[in-house]
This record gives C-alpha cells, sequence and structure tokens, in this order.
C-alpha cells in the first residue's frame, strides 16, 4: 500500500522558449484546477538567452535559473526546489509530474497522475501526440509508435514519480539526453516499485526536428524523417 498523495510538484525545463512556454504554463494550470490537492510548478530557466522569463510574470510560478546547459541536470534542479518547499510533506506523500516547456499537457493529465499515483504507482509513464509536423513524419510516426497501455516508451515530457521513489533511485543525472530513460531503469529496478505504462493521458508535444537536447527527441524524429 503507498499513502495518498498530499502535493503535486511540477517541473518543466526550459532554454530559449519564449514562444511555446505560455501555452505549455496555461496547460498545466487548467489541470492543476482539476485536483484538490496543492499544485507547485517549478520552471526552470537554463541558460536562456531570449524573452523566456518574461513569459512567467504573473502566473505564479517558482522561477529558478541554472547553468548546467544540459536536460537532465534543469530537471533535476527544479525538482530540488519543488521538494525544498514542499519540505512539510512527506516524500512517498509528494507526486513529481514532469513535462517539457514545448508540450501542452491535457485538462486530466494531473488528475489521472493522482489517481494512478493513489492507486500505488510509484511511476508513471505516459505517451505523447506530435504537433507541428510534416505529413511525411507524421505518418511515420503514427505507424512506429505505441499508443496504448503497456507501451516501451519513455518520454520527459509525461512522466510522474513518487518523491519517495525519486530519491531511491538517484533522481535525475546530469546528462545531456535520456535523463528520463535512466531513473525509469533506475526506479523499475526496485522490485517493490510499481511502474505504470499508461496512455491515458497523452501529452501534445512539439514535432520539429531541431530540439534543446542534442540526440534527443528531435533526433528520434529526424531519424524517421529519413527512413
Amino acid at each position: 500500500m503507498r499513502p495518498p498523495i498530499e502535493a503535486v510538484l511540477v517541473v518543466v525545463p526550459a532554454r530559449d522558449e519564449q514562444t511555446l512556454l505560455g501555452a505549455c504554463l496555461d496547460a498545466v494550470a487548467l489541470a492543476a484546477d482539476q485536483i484538490a490537492v496543492p499544485v507547485v510548478p517549478v520552471v526552470v530557466l537554463d541558460r536562456c538567452t531570449d524573452g523566456t522569463e518574461a513569459v512567467l510574470r504573473g502566473r505564479g510560478v517558482t522561477a529558478i535559473r541554472t547553468t548546467v546547459g544540459c536536460v537532465g541536470g534543469a530537471r533535476a534542479a527544479g525538482v530540488r526546489e519543488g521538494l525544498r518547499r514542499l519540505t512539510a510533506t512527506r516524500a512517498a506523500r509528494v507526486w513529481i509530474a514532469n513535462t517539457d516547456a514545448d508540450s501542452v499537457v491535457p485538462r486530466h493529465w494531473l488528475a489521472h497522475h493522482l489517481d494512478q499515483a493513489d492507486a500505488g504507482a510509484d511511476l508513471l509513464l505516459g505517451t505523447v501526440d506530435l504537433a507541428g509536423a510534416p505529413a511525411a513524419l507524421m505518418s511515420a510516426w503514427s505507424t512506429e509508435y505505441v499508443a496504448a497501455d503497456g507501451h516501451p516508451h519513455v518520454h520527459g515530457a509525461n512522466l510522474g514519480v513518487r518523491a519517495s521513489a525519486y530519491r531511491r533511485a538517484g533522481g535525475f543525472a546530469s546528462v545531456a539526453v535520456h535523463e528520463d530513460v535512466r531513473l525509469a531503469a533506475a526506479v523499475g529496478a526496485d522490485p517493490a516499485a510499481v511502474v505504470l505504462r499508461t496512455a491515458a493521458a497523452p501529452v501534445v508535444t512539439s514535432g520539429r526536428l531541431v530540439a534543446r537536447a542534442p540526440g534527443g527527441f528531435a533526433a528520434h524524429l529526424r531519424g524517421l524523417q529519413a527512413s
């Protein structure tokens, strides 16, 4: 049995995302309105050189600045700050929901994460939908991608983890790519961990081919386009 969740931390790393971050945060706020527990959004401004920080004005989100220069380190910094603000809540009762600045979560995103956490999940691995990709790439994506429960994917744009499980697994590694895959493997290596792979609340993510993390999701899409 797992204790019920009493607070949710939402971590959003951002590097030069002035164009897309607003839609991301609007969607997170709407999702937060659907649940009864407190939600602490943390945006990590990692080496931003554009107007990304200005997007946060008046939104009531926590913002921290980092110079780590990698998404893994940015996510880890966001989690640390969020958990610092939630020190009054036991780690087993905190849910860490992760998404990306170029992504838009559905209205029921946090409600779904919370339902699964309260049902006993330690790690939730969700799916994504593409937006803004060329038709040929969308076709290749739909052929290759498994958008069903039990899927094999790991996306930082749609990943939730109980804070106690996150800590036992060592947290996000400070790496430029696949920090989400590493965390999922570390949590899953615990035989007592409950890992859920669900397609019930897909997150819409950018289909751009040039992204902030070399070798990451955009590189995968470029490979699909070339195949």
